[in-house]
Formats: structure tokens, sequence, C-alpha cells
């Protein structure tokens, strides 16, 4: 590459016009150094020659440019600036480049820049290029140091192709720029004696990749009009200049130096090359622009014919005149002639007709209009219409020999399916057959024109279509019958044609996924979906695609003259690949595949579902091979000037094999109809006067039985729950309603119907048997997660059947996609929650939904490639933010996380020579794994390996899915360890992989659902960590014990840390229950209390009780919260049910264990504001209401209500959300919900504590394990006596001070059975300190934050207390030093619990002034703990247990007891 110096001085010399200049010896040399140039000069030493064609590079004295790169003008400002810009740099450090080679045969050479005044190509052309060249020639003849007449000149042409009338709407046509151009070579050719002109294509640097404006260009219409009009362009170009016209004088001539006439193209270089060094040349503006001089320099010491195309993204070596051929190539020195002679055939106009003889004698049509599409005749037909690309359209049908731009008019009334032009007489088409059955047929095309033309009628086919198109198609043909006044849209029989497919094979190659044959039935299905269903009485004939690999044929033959840059650029897929290629089998496969999707879509039956529709196939292209002359040629007579689109006589042809496979009966139509054969058109007869169809064929559809990979299942009971669960964990598999995966090829279901051996039909997706979503059949022969969950539910859905790509409506909720890495799942994600949120069969919101992931096998198999982008931090991350869409977007989930599988056991499927397994796949399918060498790359993907699965467990045990409970993900581990499946002689058994050897075989398939099944129902800490193909394991059942799922929390894990006993000692002599049962709350008595309740948030939910870990600090433990938990009893647990049942033994309502199931009346919700408290309140009375354990009118309650943590935490962040006047409204409308609602119910709120205290804390310091600058950022962000930091305070206190003043307004004190009473014990708290005078943190949990049982029980003293204190007389503070006998107990003077009517004293509702201000307050580091809202909590979840292995056992190894939260 050129330095950047050098580049500079390049890209900074513009000098003023008519200034001409020697350039440098130091740039010389640098730039022949570059150029890797060294020339024997001794060798080349000649005398100033007299004729051009004996010019040497030492004769020449002076170099100019002329030309620019097209009118530039039409891509913009913005655009058009840049390549003006790269314009004058482009010829300039060419022209420079140039200079500096001749320099080496003439140091005196001169270049005379002409780019001072140049401007772009203007609309009209050809002005400013012969400006320039008048330029050039006055500088030229002004020159000192140059003898004009005497001394040899080199000037360049740079002179583009003009685009295209539809692409800028403009007019100028090849023939007429070719013309302006030979204006200005007649000009220097009549100036300028002794004169070497270079002219240098520069359309093939700009016209067809540079940005338009018009974005439609990227259409394949338009690709078409760009590569005629190109086409046209240089063949004009070289026919003038390879006449005689510009070497009639001995020192002039005018050489072409590009590559134009394609026949001398070496095979290597592709279309593909030609886009490639365009987009360079933009994205390099300011850079290297030398290479292009090289070029010219190069093509200048080659032949005419050979000269090769342009670079740009690296230097050529710069070629040496040779001693046999020491001069520049001119036309008549390089013996050149432009074509080859036309062949004896092709030179010979065919005068012959089109037309066609109907010898058919009955033409008549039914004696009543039918009803069925199988009783129809050709002359019942009144309609005709056709759908497909611009073989329908008839691109180029009628043009003559040689036009190749006529090549862009569609001659819509020769169309084979459609056209109705004339008359069959003269033209055949089936539209003219039909015609002669009933003359007043309509929706023919005549005439010329595009589909929106009103004489194209119903012929609705799209130049440039592919399958992906032609539903668009069948929509705009459905109208136009709909609202054509002619057509008897219900009653009229209409056939239409569909043809299409040529294009989508044309660009496979390009996107193999988009063109898949799957892809194409899929869009086939689509349009047929929407004929099926919205047009009466309809005989579509689907025309199978062509045997396109015959034209290679026409394409490779030579002796045939062919525009072949038009056919390359058309067709590249077809086309470049060579012979005997990997592309060219590809192609052969979906060639074949698509005319076997085609026949197996038609012949599912989807079709015949009504009397008056079918589909019917007609094959004669299928196996169709390429007309010949009688000399063996390929005959191009069959085609337009293109020598791709179909001339009228293969219209012609066409046409009479579409109706004579018409009237064949099924399982005998012509397939391999011979064009150049005389094709006489068949007549219905008296036995058969119908077109044919599957059922007056009687015709049977062939469907090829499946293999059976079925499983029994025994279970018993699948029944689902009594109500619908409203937690994942009491999840039974008959609660399941929807199904869904993500993933890669493993879960799309590449390859596992195809056939042994069957390489090429890897590509299709059989999905409908896929191991985690599939549900083809039923579980007696297809076994699948789906069809085993179907046993349990009939009416799941979700599931995909069939074959095809993530987006065909067969998918459904499988989402997959071949190939897919890690980084790709966020995408799936997306998609899978689009479509479930607008699919009208399933209920978004309450449906329960099983989604099954499985990813990473990519990831790992492209590892050793780039051990930074694949490694497992990002595997995990990209994991991470799938998980977390879900978890944010999707309600009621259980989410299969599958461990990642080990795959270095299936190396041995390649390693041994015994098996047919394509080795030579391995690289594109999995290097890093399969084809590694050397114990250290084995030792790298062994830890690669372990590192993906260890980072899915770590993410899983933080816990960040456990946090609302409608949502878990459980990790699935099954495939952490493989082995791979063997024969008896000790060869890998293969019937277990597909043909590719690398993915599975149906028969695997089915293994990884039972394992998969099993893996969900065993719980966590006891799964299956191993895979043995050949175990063939059965399907377990739900347990009595244990009929869920089996998630985290209903694995009931265990944290290695023993119980300690935080109970108390209670005992009240004398306690009975109320003589009768008391009709007013002033007189209740303990033991009068029959049920319990509680409202609130983590900190009534006892979130952290017992947790060791953060692991297991999401556990709730609703059996040990202080207002509503009974685990145990008072001796071994203080809490307030368990206090009360010292009074009452059959209190209910009160919860238990840490399962939601379990939690009864405790209706608190981790993370919960006040804005949720009513939402709990209702959900409270509802349960009440329902339930058979209460009287629900006559029984007393107490509910205790505790929030607001939450809101205090996050004032700052929302103040209007979290407002105090918020706050207070809230528990207003709960408390009006419970007054209005409940009978007899005495309600404790406990006061909201002050979180101040939650600073004091040293969290790292005191080994808390999370941060808790995150969990209430209102409170610890702020900077001591900050301004914000006492708005937080003053706040605090208002929720304190408002929210009581609210309660004692009086508001609930006109029903005797209801009473609100505010307990402040939290008001004015001391910090528990331990010896050392710091906080004690034994009453915290881990977080620091949300206590242990022990703080638990300290706030359910507290409580108990409160409630027998009078109001305004009840402590505002709890001392918090554990005692067993802290408890009060009611006394005979007052029995009843404390209420504002029944107090002794003066009741001042506010409790106790004198001690705000006497006394700390910690416990707002209990708050914190509510600040930490489950969902924040979890956030911020990061410990990592490490899984011990237990040893094997067997073939089996089971994973160790561990939670994660």
């Amino acid at each position: 590459m050129l330095n950047s110096t050098l580049l500079g001085m390049l890209a900074g010399r513009l000098e003023p016009p008519h200034m001409h200049r020697q350039l440098s010896r130091c740039l010389l040399e640098q730039l022949l150094r570059s150029f890797q140039y060294s020339c024997n000069l001794q060798d080349v030493s000649h005398p100033i020659s007299s004729s051009v064609h004996t010019l040497r590079p030492s004769d020449i004295k002076a170099i100019a440019a002329i030309g620019s790169l097209g009118n530039i003008e039409d891509y913009g400002v913005e655009l058009a600036s840049l390549l003006q810009s790269t314009e004058k740099n482009l010829i300039q450090a060419s022209m420079e480049t140039l200079t500096a080679l001749v320099s080496r045969f003439n140091p005196s050479v001169q270049l005379f820049p002409s780019l001072g005044s140049s401007r772009s190509v203007s609309k009209t052309e050809a002005i400013g290029l012969l400006a320039q060249a008048k330029e050039v020639v006055k500088s030229l003849q002004e020159s000192q140091s140059l003898d004009y007449q005497n001394d040899w000149k080199l000037i360049t042409i740079f002179h583009p192709c003009p685009f295209p009338a539809s692409t800028f709407q403009h007019e100028i046509s090849p023939l007429e720029s070719i013309k302006n151009l030979g204006d200005v070579m007649d000009f220097l050719y009549e100036e300028v004696p002794k004169s070497f002109v270079n002219l240098v294509d520069s359309s093939l640097l700009t016209v067809l990749s540079l940005p338009h404006k018009d974005q439609n260009l990227i259409s394949d219409c338009s690709r078409l009009e760009d590569l005629i009009w190109n086409w046209s362009y240089q063949d004009a170009l070289e026919k003038l200049l390879a006449s005689l016209k510009y070497n009639l004088k001995g020192d002039f001539t005018v050489v072409l130096q590009t590559s134009l006439q394609e026949v001398n193209m070496p095979p290597s270089v592709k279309w593909a090359n030609v886009n490639s060094a365009k987009k360079t040349l933009v994205e390099s503006q300011g850079k290297e622009f030398a290479p292009l001089g090289v070029d010219i320099w190069n093509n200048m010491m080659n032949p005419v014919g050979q000269k090769q195309p342009f670079h740009f993204a690296k230097i050529p070596k710069a070629q040496c005149p040779s001693q046999e051929h020491p001069y520049f190539f001119t036309y008549k020195n390089s013996n050149y002639s432009s074509f080859p002679p036309e062949s004896q055939a092709e030179a010979v106009s065919e005068q012959r007709s089109f037309g066609t003889n109907i010898p058919c004698s009955s033409r008549d049509p039914s004696n009543t209009i039918p009803v069925s599409v199988h009783n129809l005749r050709p002359a019942d037909i009144k309609v005709i219409g056709a759908l497909g690309d611009s073989l329908t359209a008839g691109n180029g049908a009628g043009s003559s020999p040689l036009n190749v731009l006529d090549v862009l008019t569609q001659y819509r009334g020769l169309s084979w399916s459609v056209g109705g032009n004339e008359n069959i007489s003269t033209v055949t088409t089936l539209a003219n057959i039909l015609r002669e059955f009933n003359p007043r047929l309509l929706g023919f095309s005549t005439g010329k024109g595009s589909q929106d033309k009103a004489n194209a009628y119903l012929n609705q086919a799209v130049a440039g279509a592919r399958a992906e198109n032609v539903p668009t198609q069948a929509r705009r043909l459905i109208d136009l019958m709909k609202t054509d006044s002619k057509i008897n849209f219900q009653e009229d029989w209409k056939l239409i044609t569909l043809f299409i497919g040529g294009n989508d094979l044309c660009k496979h190659c390009e996107d193999p996924v988009r063109f898949s044959p799957e892809s194409f039935a899929s869009n086939i299905q689509t349009a047929l979906d929407i004929l099926h269903k919205e047009v009466p009485r309809i005989f579509v004939n689907l025309a199978t695609i062509l045997h396109i690999t015959s034209l290679r044929k026409l394409y490779l033959d030579n002796r045939v003259s062919c525009p072949r840059l038009i056919m390359r650029g058309l067709c590249p897929c077809v086309l470049n690949p060579d012979d005997n290629s990997t592309e060219l089998e590809m192609l052969e496969s979906f060639n074949r595949r698509y005319q076997e999707e085609t026949h197996r879509l038609v012949n599912s039956g989807r079709y015949d579902t009504r009397e008056d529709f079918t589909v019917v196939v007609q094959p004669f292209l299928e196996d169709v091979s390429m007309p010949e002359t009688q000399n063996g040629l390929p005959d191009s007579s069959f085609f337009a000037p293109d020598c791709f689109h179909f001339q009228q006589k293969a219209h012609s042809q066409a046409a009479r094999a579409l109706w004579n496979n018409m009237l064949e009966p099924l399982g005998n139509k012509t397939k391999a109809q011979a064009l150049e054969d005389e094709i006489t058109c068949k007549c219905p007869t008296q036995e058969q006067p119908y077109l044919m169809t599957h059922r007056n064929s009687n015709y049977t559809y062939f469907s090829k039985a499946p293999l059976t990979y079925g499983s029994q299942m025994l279970c018993e009971d699948r029944v689902p729950s009594i109500t619908s669960p409203t937690s994942v964990h009491i999840l039974k598999p008959a609660d399941m309603q929807v199904i869904a995966a993500l993933g890669d090829s493993f879960t799309a279901g590449n390859g596992i119907g195809s056939n042994p051996n069957d390489i090429w039909n890897m590509m299709t997706q059989y999905r409908g048997l896929a191991w985690s979503i599939g549900g083809d059949a039923s579980l007696t022969n297809v076994t699948t997660l789906s069809n085993i969950f179907r046993e349990f539910n009939a009416k799941l859905t979700g599931y995909s059947t069939g074959s095809g790509g993530p987006s065909e409506p067969n998918a459904f909720f499988n989402q997959a996609v071949q190939g897919a890495k890690a980084k790709d799942l966020p995408e799936q994600v997306k998609q899978l929650v689009k479509l479930m949120k607008n699919d009208s069969r399933i209920k978004f919101d309450s449906d329960w939904k099983i989604i099954t992931v499985f990813i990473g096998t990519y990831d790992l198999c492209n590892y050793c490639k780039d051990v930074n982008q694949y490694s497992a931090a990002n595997f995990s991350n990209y994991v991470r933010e799938a998980l977390d869409i879900l978890h944010a977007e999707v309600p009621n989930a259980f989410v299969n996380l599958v461990e990642v599988m080990d795959l270095l056991p299936l190396r041995q499927l390649f390693l041994d020579s015994r098996l047919p397994c394509p080795a030579h796949l391995v690289e594109g399918h999995c290097s890093c794994v399969l084809s590694m060498e050397g114990s250290s790359s084995e030792q790298m993907m062994q830890e690669a390996v372990r590192e993906y699965q260890n980072s899915m467990q770590k993410l899983v045990e933080t816990g960040r899915y456990d946090t609302k409970e409608d949502f878990t993900v459980v990790l699935q581990p099954f495939l952490r360890s493989i082995r791979l499946p063997l024969l008896q002689d000790g060869r890998p058994d293969i019937s277990f992989f597909a043909p590719d050897c690398f993915h599975l075989s149906q028969k695997s398939h089915s293994e990884f659902s039972r394992a998969l099944w099993n893996n969900m129902l065993q719980p966590v800490g006891e799964k299956t960590i191993s895979f043995n193909f050949m175990e063939n394991v059965s399907l377990s059942c739900p347990t009595l014990h244990h009929p869920f799922l089996g998630t985290y929390k209903n694995s009931n894990g265990t944290h290695g840390k023993p119980n300690q006993n935080w109970g108390s000692d209670l005992s009240c002599p004398g306690q009975t229950v109320s003589q009768g049962v008391p009709t007013s709350v002033h007189e209740l008595r303990p033991a009068d209390i029959q049920v319990v309740a509680a409202l609130g948030d983590s900190l009534t939910t006892a979130i952290g009780a017992q947790a060791t870990g953060l692991s297991d600090l999401g556990t709730a433990w609703r059996g040990l919260s202080w207002s509503a938990g009974s685990d145990g009893s008072l001796e071994t647990h203080t809490t307030l049910p368990n206090i009360l049942k010292k009074f009452n033994s059959n209190l209910v309502g009160s919860s238990t264990g840490t399962q939601k199931e379990t939690a009864g009346f405790n209706r608190a919700v981790e993370g919960a504001t006040a804005q949720s408290l009513p939402a709990q309140a209702y959900e409270l009375v509802d349960l009440m209401k329902s339930s058979l354990d209460i009287n629900y009118k006559e029984d007393w309650k107490l509910i205790t209500i505790f929030i607001g943590g939450n809101d205090l935490c996050q004032y700052c962040l929302n103040k209007e959300l979290y407002s105090v006047e918020k706050y207070v409204k809230h528990i207003q409308d709960t408390l009006d919900i419970l007054y209005k609602e409940l009978p007899r119910a005495f309600i404790n709120v406990v006061e909201i504590m002050e979180l101040i205290e939650l600073r004091r804390i040293e969290r790292e310091a005191s080994g808390c394990v999370l941060s808790g600058m995150n969990l209430c950022p209102c409170f610890l962000n702020p900077q001591e006596n900050s301004p914000e930091l006492q708005e937080m305070k003053r706040i605090n206190r208002d929720f304190q001070d408002r929210s009581t003043m609210m309660i004692n307004s009086g508001r609930y004190a006109d029903r005797k059975d209801f009473a609100i009473v505010v307990q402040p014990f939290f008001r004015n708290t001391f910090m528990p300190l331990d010896s050392d005078g710091k906080p004690d943190l034994s009453y915290f949990a881990v977080d620091c934050f949300h206590f242990s049982e022990k703080g638990y029980a300290e706030m359910a003293m507290a409580l108990w207390n409160n409630m027998l204190e009078p109001v305004g007389h009840k402590q505002t503070y709890h001392n918090f030093t554990y005692n067993r006998s802290k408890l009060k107990c009611p006394t005979s003077e007052h029995p009843y619990f404390f209420t504002a009517r029944n107090n002794e004293g003066q009741s001042s509702g506010m409790g106790a002034e004198s001690s705000r201000d006497v006394v700390p307050y910690w416990v707002v580091i209990v708050a914190a703990a509510v600040g930490i809202l489950a969902g924040s909590l979890i956030v911020w979840i990061w410990k990592i247990q490490k899984v011990r292995k237990h040893p094997w056992a067997g073939d089996m190894r089971t994973e160790e007891k561990s939670t994660a939260f």
C-alpha cells in the first residue's frame, strides 16, 4: 500500500488548468516502488515510432485525462459532494500513477491536468465532456515544452453509461450516449495528431451499487433494467471502437481499457466483484486511488479481448512490456474480432407463425353450471388470470433478435398462461386456447406494459417477483375480480395459473434461509390460502419450477452469442458455480426440493376441502432440458435477446404443454416436455371431458408413513388443579395451556426426518418433530414434550407442526432459528412475545405457558475462533438479556433453561473412519469442537463447555427470576454430560443422528424429550445431569406427594444452617373466651379471635428469615411471619398467630411454610408499595368469602397491615407517585374496602418506621451481601446534612403523622363491630447494639435489611404488647433485646384489646410525643428491608453456589441438592 506521505502528495496535488508539470524524481521513485515495478529499459530502447500500432511507452511525451463518474447530481447533494471530490482524486491520482509508470521509460513525460474547471457530466452529458476535451487540446497546443504536431500523447477518457430513464427520469439512451461520445472522439481524431486514446468505462465503477436517492432501485425489476441498459451501452461502445472509424490514420487510435466481452472474461471474475469494487471506491474516498492507474497501464499491456477488471482494495503489480510485444495493444495489433460468428441457425430469422390448430370437435360447456370443480369443462371457464414473475409478465417475448433493450418490454399479450393478443391462429397462449371453447372469456392480458396497466387485466405477475411477493399479487387479483362489473365473482368459474421460483433460485446462494425450499413452499401456501379462503369457484394451476440448471448450457457454450453480463447479473447462483462444485450440488438440491415441496403442499389435501376449489400441480417443466438445434447447439431462438427470458416461440410451446397437462390425469402428467418437439394440443374426450383433478383422476395422494418413535404415558393422575394456580410453584402438567421454544437448529428440527445419507435434506426444518415443541401426530408415534403435555391437556396450543422456517404459520411458537447463537436469543424472545400478545388463540395474561430455551451449541462451535467474542461471560449476558425480557413481559410462565450440551463426545463420529459421516462439512458445522487438534485444544474446549454450563447455573442461582409468583426459570441439566451410543462392535450408532452426523435424528429427539420431561418433574438439586442415548428411559409421572413441576421453591432445598429457637414463654391464667360471642369490637378478648390475616410487603412475607446467603434470600418464610405465620409453636417461633393460639387453638388463616398456596390469609406481596394495598384487600375479602373454614359473618377477624418502606425508599425518584398524599390515600382506600366489606374485624395498622438509621450500618465492613445504595436510594444516596436528606426525614415523619391522623379522624367509628388501631412501636426504636457498641446484625438477614427470625420474633412481641396497651399510651419504641418472657398478658381489669373507645386514659391518637426525641430509632433498617422489594432484591443477588457432584452410580449422575433464588 502507499504510505501516508505519498497519499498526501497524491490527494493534494490538484493544480490549476493549463498548467503542465513533471512529477518530481522522489515522487516517481516512491510510486514505482509501490507498484513493485522494475523493467529492463535496455530491452525496450528504440527509435520513436511513427505508427500508433507500434507505440512504445518511451514514445509518450504528454499525458492528459478528461471525463467523470457520471451524472452524480442525481445522487443527492450530500453524496454528490462526496462523489465530486472522489472523482477528482480518482482521475488525478490515476493519471499521476500512469505518468510515473511511463516515466520509467521516458523521464521527460509531462502530465497535463484538466480538472480545474471540470464538472460532472450533466443530463445532456456530452456538453461537459466536449468542453474538457477542448480545454485539454488548448493546453497541449499552448505548451512551450511540447511539440504538438510530432510528440506522442496519451489521453484517457473516463465515460459512464447513462442511467435508465426510470431511474432518474431523463431520456438519454445508450445509443444516444455513444453518439455523443463519438462526437468527442471525432473532435480528438480531427484535432490531435499522434494520439493514443484510452477509454475507461466508468459505469463499472458507479452505476449499480452507489446509493441512489430512489430506494426502489433495489427491486429485481430495476436491477434487470440496470443490467440491460449497462450491457446495451457497452455493446454499442464495443461495436463503435471495434470498427475502423478511428483506425484510418496511422497516428491515432482509441482503445477500450475495460473488460466488456463476457466470452473472454475469466470464470473467476464474478458479478459481485464489480459491486465490491464500486463500494470500495466510495468507502475509500480520500485514500488510495492509484490502483486504477496501474490497472489502466496493465490493460494497455494486454491484447484487446483479454483486458481485466479494475482493482481498488490493493495495488496490483505493474506489468512490463514483453520482448515479443513491446507496444501498447490496439484493436489492429491485437487481431481482435468483437463478436464470435453467429451460428447459421441463429443468423436466419424465423418467419414461422406461432399459431396453433385446435382439433377438438366438442367445445360445449356443461348443460348447467357445474357446482363441483371436479366436473369442470374447458368451456365452463369464464375468467382467466395469472400470478408470477417476468416469465408470466412476458418480458422480451416479442423482442427481435439482438434487441436486448427491448427485453424490458413486458409483452403481456403473448404470455403463455394468460396472454390474449389476436387469436389462436397467430398467437398460442392458454387464454387463446380457452377462447376457442368460450369466446366470452374474461381476464386475459393484451398488448404491452406493467401489471398496473388496464390491458394487463388479471395478469398480475410482476417482473422480478419472488415467491414472497405472490401473496400480495393474490390479494390484488382478488380485489380486481371483486370490483369488475363484468365478472360475477360468486358464480363465474375462474382459472388461475401460478408460476414462480426462478428468481428465488437465482438468489438462493446469497440467502439460503430466505430462499430455502421451506420458505418457498410457505410463501406459495400463503398465496394459495388467500385464494382458498376468499375465491369461490376456482381451478388453480400450480406450475412447478423448471429445471433451471439447463440454462447453464446456453451460458457456457461460447458458440452462442448471449449477453453473459446480463445473464450472470440476473442469475448469479445458477450461472456462477463451477461444474461439479458444492455450490452446484446445492443448487440442484434446492431446485429439486422446490419441486418436491410444491407437490407435498398440494398432496397434503389442504386445498381439497371445498367442492368448488382445487389446486393441481402441472409439472411439464420439471425435467425440461435445453432445446437444441439440429447441429447440437443450445437453441437460443427460444429465448429473448438476454438469453434468459422466453421468446414467443417458448411461450407458445409452454402454453401447449400446460394445456395438455391440464387434460392429463394426476399420476400420468408429462414432466419433461421437449420444447423443440412439435406439441399437438390434446382434446377432452367423451369419457373424460373435464379438466383433470385428483378426484376425477381416481388419484390418491401418496403420503409416506413415518417411523414410529412413540411413548407410553402410564400416569393415572392427569387432571389439572381445581382452580387455575396463582403460583408457578404449584403447577401441575395439566395446568399448562401454551408451549413455546427458542434456540437454534436443534430446536428448529434440522434434518430430523431426513433419510440416511440425504445430506441436502439437512436444511429442512422438521419443526413438528422437534423434541421440546413439536406437535406432529400424537405421543403414540411421535415423542415430543408437546405431545407429552397434550396427554394431560388436549387443548394445549403453541406447538409446531410440519416443516419450515420460524416465520411460517405452522411454526407457531417455535421461534428457534437454524444456526442461531446466544446473541440472537433476545430477538427470538421479542418475536415470541409479539406473537403471543397478538394471537387470539391464547389468553396472554392468564394462560400458563411453558417455554424451553436451548442455546449455545454454535457459540461453542466458534469458540476457538474468537475466545473473547464467544466467552462464557458474553454467552451468559446474552442469555440473561433474553430471560430478562421474558421475566418482564410474559406473565404465568415456566421457563426451561436447558443446560449447554457437552459436544466433545461427538468428535468420535468424525474420527472413526468406518462411519459415513461427511467430514468435509465439519469446518462449516463445528470446527472448534469436531476438528480440533492437540490436547491443548481439547483442554481449552473442555474448559469452555464447563464455563458455559457454570455460567448458566450461576445465572439461575442468582434468583433474579424468582421475584414473581407467576414466573420462574428452572435449569434442566440432563445434557451436562452425554454418552455416545455404541454398537456391539464399538462403532458409534449413527442412527441417532441426522445425515450430517451432527444434528439429531428423530430417534434422539424422542430421547431428548423424555429426558427433559423427567428433569422437569425432578426436584431442584436432584435432577439428572447426564444423558445416555442408549438408555431409552421411560416417562416419569407426578406423584401424590409432589404433583407439581419442580422449581426451587417447591423442592424444599436445605441450606445447611440449623434453626435456632426464637420462641417465647407465655402463661396468662384465667384467659377464656367471652361469655357468648361479643358483638362489639371494643369487648374483644384474645380468645375471641378466630381468624388471622395480614397485608403488606416483604417484611410480612418474612423474606430472609432463615436465609444463609443470597441464593435463598428471596425465599418467603411465610410460616415465620411476625404478624401471620404459625410454623411450629410459640415455644419455638414467636409470631402473633402462635401467641393467639395460646388463647384459641382453633385459630385459622395463618400462613405456614414457604409456598404461597400455604400462605393462608397472609396476602402480603414482596416489593409491594401502598398503591398495591387495595388490591391485596380485595383479594383477602374474596378469599374469606369463599373459604369453607370460616364463618364470614360471625367469626372475629384480626388483620395486621404494615406498608410504606418501599414508598419512602423510592420517594425521591418519583415524588408525585410516592407523595404523602398518595400514601395516605392508598391506606384510606384499603381501610374503606375492609370497613365496607368485613364484618367483625379488628385492624392493626403498624406505623411505618423511620429509615434514617439505615445510614448507620457500615455495610461493607459488616459483611452485608448486598449493596444498600441501590436498595433505598432516597435515604442512602444523599450527603450527610444535605437538603435532600432533611427532606426525606420530614417526609418520613409526615407518613407517620398524617396516616395516623386519617385513621383517628373518626372515619371508621360508626360500626361497633369494626375498629382500626394504630400500633406505633416502630415510631421510635433503639438500634440493637452488640457488645462492641455496633449494630447487632443477628437481628437481620444476610442483606442487613430484612429481619432474621430473631428480628421477626421481636416484631411479634412488640405488636402483641402494643395491642394490650391503651391508645394514647402505647409504647412508641421497642428495645431489641431478646427475652423469652417479654410478652404481656391481658389483665382482669382490662381483658380486651385496646381501642380508642375502650381506652381508660385520654386518647391523643398520636402516642407519647415526649418520647419522640428521646429514644433513637433503628428499625429503619427494617424499613430498608421493605425497600428491597422482592424485585429489587433479586436484581442484585449474585452469590453463586457451587454444585458438588455425586460419584457415578451406574450410568447416572445427579445434582447435589442446592437452592437458587
